[in-house]
């Protein structure tokens, strides 16, 4: 892949997390109070079967468990955990907690994909993580360990499905709406029985709800897993991982445009630091692919098969 094309794929995948630094600001002001499960079912599931229902591809053999792996990880127990920091922490903390996740993928990424540890990672994690604290970390921000746990959970379960997604790649002549559909239904499934049972349902909804509800399952669950998926697939997992810092810094600049959260020049320092991060953790152009590891399924189709839409691989339903 040359260097512009790596540099257009690289800007595309990172509003992904652009948009996810959003669901803090979104949570706070627009959802309702204490609904974690709830807020992760309805941003999982409708889309989920909105794709289904349009693509109408099952898996079809050993994708049945990849697929249910896949959308627990980067779904049902991520976004569980993303959402039951939120509310356990303040927007920056958690944020700063799981930074922690480029660490996490540099090593599944040397275990399971055999990717060779670069001391410009390690270096760049660290800077990230200094940055993002810079960034994020206000005079008397609270921690509590519910918050902080969740945090680290939610990091482990998004590095692992990002590693794993790579390793896998995704059945030949499936194209990544139905990919995605496949992750958003399963992990709203699992989350379904258990909001059902363990989150009392609010007595009512605003308008405001609704909307933010509506925003989080439509443009941060369908429009942005399509976009993340197709990254995963195109860029190291390394790099995709560092690309979702860009999170924090998203959710740190909401806060100042709508919070009234002042920017004091640490944090602009960090701001820098973080980007600076993503920068050098990215690819270059006219590196060659590495090798799919061994026992992994056949090459992702291109382009064009993803453009025609060709729904090979899967069951019609």
């Amino acid at each position: 892949m040359t260097g512009q094309r790596l540099a257009t794929t690289s800007a595309v995948t990172a509003l992904v997390p652009a948009v996810w630094g959003s669901t803090y600001l979104v949570t706070t002001e627009f959802l309702p109070p204490d609904v974690p499960l709830l807020a992760a079912t309805v941003r999982a599931l409708p889309a989920g079967l909105v794709l289904l229902l349009v693509t109408r591809v099952l898996p079809r053999g050993v994708w049945w468990w990849r697929a249910a792996v896949l959308g627990v990880l980067n779904i049902g127990a991520f976004f569980y955990f993303l959402f039951l920091a939120a509310y356990h922490l303040p927007g920056g903390v958690a944020a700063l907690v799981m930074s922690i996740q480029p660490m996490i993928v540099l090593l599944l990424g040397a275990l399971m994909l055999g990717d060779r540890i670069k001391p410009v990672h390690v270096a760049a994690s660290v800077i990230a993580t200094a940055g993002i604290a810079l960034l994020v970390l206000q005079p008397g921000a609270g921690l509590d360990a519910v918050g902080v746990v969740a945090g680290l959970l939610g990091a482990l379960s998004m590095a692992a499905g990002i590693v794993l997604t790579k390793r896998w790649g995704r059945p030949e002549g499936v194209t990544l709406l139905t990919f995605t559909g496949w992750q958003l239904t399963v992990g709203g499934l699992v989350l379904l029985p258990i909001t059902l049972a363990g989150e009392a349902l609010p007595e009512q909804l605003t308008w405001a709800n609704v909307g933010g509800f509506a925003y989080l399952s439509v443009i941060g669950a369908l429009i942005a897993y399509v976009l993340w998926f197709r990254g995963i697939a195109r860029l190291p997992a390394l790099a995709v991982s560092f690309l979702s810092l860009i999170s924090p810094l998203c959710a740190t600049v909401l806060g100042y445009l709508f919070l009234d959260q002042g920017l004091r020049p640490l944090q602009l320092l960090g701001a820098a630091a973080v980007i600076g991060a993503v920068i050098l953790a990215q690819p270059r152009g006219g590196a060659n692919r590495p090798a799919a590891p061994a026992g992994s399924p056949a090459p992702e189709p291109g382009p064009k098969a993803d453009a025609a839409g060709a729904p090979g691989g899967g069951a019609r339903t």
